[in-house]
């Protein structure tokens, strides 16, 4: 893929971060403009992650049956439109609503740009263009609550969504201007009516499964930490907020780099033996979390370490795992995409709120989902990678 295509996927890619983490330093804001609290403000993010659950599985089907060009256009500028409509919420209600057409207009560019992928590259290249629109999503929480809560500070929460109105456009016209149809002519569309019984196929496909089972239960480790550890950076070990965002940045600093060494390590080794021993760290890194955060340590800095190897080990699992469950869709790339998104999504969702419902006081409720995350991500890998080895052994004895 050349430069310019990766560039439009890449600001595509930052929606979802975007979306996500620019506006969380404006919930005091928020909570007091509306004469709410925090915890009400909150239903503002469920409703996106509900909107991006649902409208990838929509998504997907359509990019397959039209082409991947004119849904994506339409997905950016609903994307732009529910911007705009949640820097004029009038109240908290209509702002929810807002945020949900928002994550249905955002998901469009998470869905289809894998699809564009799978439709220009293999399944090497594949990971190698994964792993560097990897260096958006690791940039995007690291800048994003920067500029929110310097945003907040100085013109008010609603500039926020007023500046992704702003990106959220040019994003379309970037789209509408440079990057062209890339579903192959000659491959069939898939039917709308057939939808269902595509996915019911996915579903039913062991291999895409397990990678897409990998990807998605890795990415539940990384929303157990964004949802943990505000609480225990802030209020457990009395970290400035001011200096959060340094903490947070250092993590996802560490996650850019892995996932640019995996581009480079790619020319040697395929993403499926890189993603099997990836996982490994990952649950070493874990379990020592767990371990250190058990023994309730006065200092911050012994589970800094091991929470370090386990965000920076997505840089090699997420790209790869992508790649392998893509690899090979041809015709149904979109609903293949699709799928895999709202998988990781809601496995994601669900860790998020299990630390919230594990809550005792201390790291160990982030640090126990985190090194479970690491078991069922290390189990889905050696099972998967089982099942691709016993289908080439049957296909080479056939």
């Amino acid at each position: 893929m050349n430069f310019r295509s990766i560039l439009i996927l890449g600001a595509l890619s930052a929606f979802g971060p975007l979306a996500i983490d620019f506006y969380l330093p404006a919930f005091p804001a928020m909570a007091l403009a509306f004469g709410t609290d925090e915890q009400h403000v909150q239903l503002t993010l469920a409703a996106y992650f509900l909107g991006l659950s649902i409208g990838q599985l929509v998504y997907g089907p359509i990019a397959d049956r039209f082409g991947r060009r004119i849904p994506l256009l339409s997905g950016v500028v609903l994307f732009t439109l529910a911007s705009l409509a949640c820097a004029f919420a009038p109240n908290l209600e209509w702002l929810m609503g807002a945020r949900f057409i928002q994550a249905l207009g955002g998901c469009a560019g998470m869905v289809i740009s894998r699809a564009i992928v799978s439709d220009k590259c293999d399944a090497v290249g594949s990971a190698k263009v994964f792993s560097q629109l990897m260096l958006v999503m690791g940039l995007a929480p690291i800048l994003a609550p920067m500029l929110g809560g310097l945003l907040v500070n100085t013109t008010g929460w609603q500039s926020i969504f007023l500046v992704l109105t702003g990106f959220s456009a040019l994003a379309a016209l970037a789209v509408a201007l440079g990057l062209p149809e890339s579903m192959p002519a000659h491959l069939p569309r898939q039917p709308l009516s057939g939808a269902l019984r595509q996915y019911g196929r996915l579903l039913m496909a062991p291999v895409f499964l397990g990678h897409a089972l990998t990807g998605g239960i890795a990415i539940a480790g990384m929303f157990a930490y964004i949802a943990g550890s505000p609480f225990v950076f802030i209020k457990l070990y009395g970290v400035p907020p001011e200096h959060f965002g340094w903490l947070f940045g250092t993590n996802a600093a560490g996650f850019i780099l892995v996932a640019q060494v995996n581009a480079r390590l790619l020319a040697k080794r395929g993403p499926a033996f890189l993603l099997v021993r990836a996982v490994w760290v990952y649950l070493a890194a874990g379990l020592a979390l767990l371990a250190v955060s058990s023994l309730h340590t006065e200092h911050l800095w012994p589970l800094l370490i091991p929470l370090f190897i386990c965000i920076a080990s997505l840089g090699c699992i997420l790209p790869n795992a992508s790649a392998c469950a893509m690899n090979g869709q041809g015709a149904r790339a979109g609903s293949a995409s699709a799928l895999l998104g709202c998988l990781q999504f809601s496995v994601a969702a669900g860790a998020a709120a299990l630390v919230g419902i594990l809550y005792d006081g201390t790291a160990v409720p982030m640090a126990m989902v985190i090194s479970l995350c690491g078991i069922l991500v290390v189990s889905a890998a050696m099972l998967t990678r089982r099942l691709q080895n016993a289908r080439a052994l049957a296909q080479a004895q056939a």
